[in-house]
């Protein structure tokens, strides 16, 4: 086992992957899986057990390796058939090229439930056209919704304009009497 995981490590520092940076630290350009989603996991697979932090390191610098090797060795079976694009079917290949055949299996299941789940998506997000009314007429209700809120919108303006023009006459009858008077100092009572 010891010679798989010596050999996988030189093939990736052959393909332009560095080991580590200065006192084992990961260069800050290497990318790995968020510490925040490797501690949920942690957290949900061991609920009851304490995790050390250089423990938790561990299992994330290994996480990082192995997706590290196979996306590599994906990429190198992709492009021997010359295609462009990593498909599944490289990546099983892959875990059975590297001797990691026994997870096969499980990573045929993670891609089918992500397959359903991308389908559930595909369809919820087709409900308007499943809703059985022509894209037309879904076109022509929208306008005569705007048409009445536009209506309505004008109807409330009018509606302002007069409340306003008799809060400023003050609701005196301006102009009956003739002299458009009221008492001095503008009040408006009769006396």
């Amino acid at each position: 086992m010891e010679s798989e995981f010596s050999s996988s490590s030189s093939k990736r520092d052959r393909d332009g992957g560095s080991k580590d940076g200065p006192l084992g630290e990961q260069p800050d350009d290497e990318l790995t899986i968020p510490r925040a989603a490797m501690n949920k996991m942690i957290k949900e697979l061991l609920p009851n057990i304490r995790v050390a932090n250089e423990a938790r390191e561990l299992v994330l610098n290994c996480c990082t390796e192995f997706i590290h090797l196979i996306s590599s060795e994906s990429n190198d079976i992709c492009n021997q058939q010359q295609k462009k694009t990593i498909s599944a079917e490289h990546v099983l290949v892959a875990l059975e090229k590297l001797g990691y055949g026994d997870f096969r299996k499980d990573a045929e299941e993670v891609l089918t439930e992500c397959k359903e789940t991308a389908a559930k998506r595909r369809r919820q997000s087709t409900r308007l056209e499943n809703l059985g009314i022509p894209e037309e007429e879904l076109l022509r209700q929208q306008q005569e919704l705007f048409a009445k809120a536009r209506e309505a919108a004008v109807l409330q303006e009018r509606q302002q304009g007069e409340r306003e023009n008799t809060e400023n006459s003050g609701g005196c009858g301006e102009g009956v009497g003739g002299g458009g008077g009221g008492a001095p100092g503008g009040d408006c009572c009769i006396g």
